[in-house]
């Protein structure tokens, strides 16, 4: 007869590994309902937001109305983390692009590597110098 045993320790989620989870769980846009600046993000939200909304069901969608402010998109990550950006003066087409840009971010801001590459063989072409050009290839000054 075979034992059945419990799981041990239940492996912890691996986002991708199965299911594909968005890093981004809540999206606040921040616009004023008369100011110029806004006309971008009042076309975004009449003309587009229901169809954008549908294709991210995972995401709530927050819509503030800041008079006299210039408009800002907020996302907020399931790190804790969040990132804006302000879309002042910008036309319908890019406020989609920079929630798509959001909405595929981890929150996490752009840093240098920490490591460089420093390979520990030589060139296998060796050093390069513009001598090695024939002649009547050369760049003639």
């Amino acid at each position: 007869m075979v034992g059945v045993s419990a799981i041990q320790q239940v492996s912890k989620a691996r986002n991708g590994l199965g299911a594909f989870i968005l890093p981004c769980k809540r999206v606040t846009i921040s616009y004023c309902n008369f100011g110029g600046s806004s006309a971008g993000v009042r076309d975004f939200l009449r003309l587009r937001l229901g169809k954008f909304a549908q294709q991210y069901p995972s995401v709530e969608f927050h819509i503030l109305e800041k008079p006299g402010k210039h408009p800002v998109l907020f996302g907020n990550y399931s790190n804790d983390l969040t990132k804006q950006i302000c879309v002042r003066k910008w036309n319908i087409d890019v406020v989609e692009n920079k929630l798509k840009l959001l909405l595929n971010a981890s929150g996490k801001k752009l840093s240098k590597p920490k490591h460089t590459v420093v390979s520990q063989n030589k060139s296998v072409r060796g050093i390069w110098s513009p001598f090695y050009v024939q002649p009547e290839h050369r760049f003639k000054i």
